[in-house]
């Protein structure tokens, strides 16, 4: 098994008085279960999917709970929403009981969970493995920060090595990178003992699992055919910018419709959605976000390819792979990405409190400073401090171009 990261969080909330009932919800076959199970063996194991089972959980009373189940888990908790308002009466008449809901869909869980809990739960998002969560070997296999995460926690710039070559690390780093760009980053496909064709026939079946499951039960579809669509064309255009009028001219579909079916995509965590940097908040709506797809491995199953990667799924998973580690970290901050109206494009901001950090991303092998010009004049543009730019690549040299722009290997930086 590969140790995750978050496990520490989820114990440190559990701890909490107001940590009496943890949601955690994310993808299908991310790990969740697997982990709480790991992390609280004491606790009772309770699978709504059962749907014979599911009816007869529904039957007890709030004391019946408390009695059977004074600390339980209860895994695809959406499937029968009504458990949550037992769930809530028995959280609203005793202080002992405690229980994690687990659950696929953010949106059938979340919308009951503000319903019904607001105020008496934490909500944690899982997601796939991260690049140093799947270095790791077993659950006692630390998980290192990466430099990234360092970054981020750091109010110092952290001092980066002249080569990747000089990496102690470099070996794992580079064979975890290897990994992610072919195959992504859900846990089965990182099982070593598995063939490159199991990972793929894995693979194409969970894109067949997604549509038959999670979106039909996101949205009650009769026609999968217009949803299929879409989610090929997001995948063959991932980090581009969403228009969703020619998208739904281009697929045949309304643009209302058109929207709605990406936000389905987000809310399955498929995709990470960054919106437009303004300085003004209003106009942030106007502009157009661009998609990216969430994991690779994914993209691939979609397209029904085995290769390299292109230049834009390059960079929708390094945006990917900094979303997972930020929230692994459980760092409050905003992302975002920027186009203005002279032509500047930066792919990746993160708004912190105190400022922002720039990304490039590039599919070479050599980085110039020709790479750096979109980092030209964009403190003055933006509303807090650049604390730092990064250009990051295949390159194997760091460079330094200016006092806060740095170029360094990509699977140096998030392995």
């Amino acid at each position: 098994m590969k140790n995750r990261k978050i496990a520490d969080l989820i114990v440190a909330r559990n701890k909490w008085k107001t940590g009496r009932i943890i949601v955690l919800t994310g993808a299908r076959q991310t790990g969740k279960t697997t982990l709480v199970r790991h992390l609280f063996p004491d606790y009772g194991y309770i699978s709504v999917e059962d749907p014979i089972m599911r009816r007869q959980y529904a039957q007890l009373s709030a004391s019946q709970w408390r009695e059977l189940y004074p600390e339980a888990i209860l895994d695809e908790i959406q499937k029968e929403p009504a458990l949550i308002e037992s769930i809530k009466s028995v959280y609203d008449q005793w202080p002992e009981p405690r229980y994690l809901l687990l659950g696929s869909s953010q949106l059938l869980l979340l919308e009951k969970v503000k319903e019904s809990l607001a105020g008496r739960c934490i909500i944690i998002e899982f997601f796939p493995l991260t690049l140093p969560e799947i270095r790791t070997k077993s659950w006692d296999d630390p998980v290192e920060d990466s430099l990234f995460q360092q970054e981020l926690k750091s109010n110092q710039h952290i001092n980066f090595l002249p080569s990747f070559l000089l990496d102690r690390q470099m070996a794992g780093k580079q064979k975890a990178w290897d990994h992610y760009l072919v195959f992504g980053a859900y846990p089965a496909v990182s099982d070593e003992t598995l063939s490159t064709d199991e990972k793929h026939v894995w693979l194409q079946n969970y894109v067949s699992t997604y549509l038959e499951r999670d979106i039909r039960d996101l949205a009650s579809f009769r026609d999968l055919e217009p949803f299929v669509k879409l989610q090929r064309y997001l995948a063959e255009n991932t980090a581009q910018l969403v228009n969703t009028t020619a998208i739904a001219n281009q697929i045949g579909l309304t643009s209302k419709t058109i929207q709605r079916y990406i936000r389905y995509f987000e809310l399955s965590y498929q995709s990470v959605i960054l919106p437009a940097w303004s300085k003004n908040p209003n106009k942030r709506l106007s502009k157009m976000p661009k998609v990216h797809y969430m994991d690779q491995g994914i993209v691939s199953a979609v397209l029904q390819k085995r290769g390299g990667v292109t230049g834009n799924e390059f960079e929708s998973l390094v945006v990917a792979e900094i979303y997972k580690q930020i929230a692994t970290v459980n760092a409050g901050v905003k992302l975002y990405h920027l186009r203005s109206h002279d032509g500047k494009e930066v792919d990746l901001l993160v708004e912190l409190p105190d400022g922002f950090l720039a990304f490039e991303i590039k599919m070479k092998d050599r980085v110039t400073k020709t790479d750096s010009r979109n980092f030209k004049g964009l403190n003055e543009m933006l509303d807090k401090p650049l604390k730092r730019a990064f250009i990051l690549s295949n390159d194997r040299e760091t460079k330094t171009f200016g006092d806060n722009i740095v170029a360094l290997h990509v699977a140096m930086f998030l392995g």
